[in-house]
């Protein structure tokens, strides 16, 4: 399989936005950006990339909701400003 180095990768989309730019010359301002972040509400902190090691094994549970509470946010950013939403 061929696989892209991020050089070329890079390459490929500088090319891809210069012909747009071209094509349409406000293209820049049509761009967007954006993410959502989720906040629980009962102080849960998502550590999937955070790894905690013990020598000794607690033996403790504790005992959480299958769902608990949370506030999405949702959040883009592009040439006229910013756009926001709460779930």
């Amino acid at each position: 399989m061929n696989r892209l180095t991020p050089e070329q990768r890079f390459q490929i989309v500088v090319e891809w936005a210069q012909n747009e730019i071209a094509v349409v010359p406000d293209f820049h301002k049509r761009i967007l950006f954006s993410d959502e972040a989720h906040f629980w509400l009962n102080g849960y902190v998502n550590k999937q990339n955070c790894r905690i090691w013990s020598e000794a094994n607690p033996q403790v549970y504790v005992e959480t909701p299958l769902h608990p509470e949370k506030l999405t946010v949702w959040c883009t950013l592009w040439a006229g400003g910013i756009l926001l939403q709460k779930r």
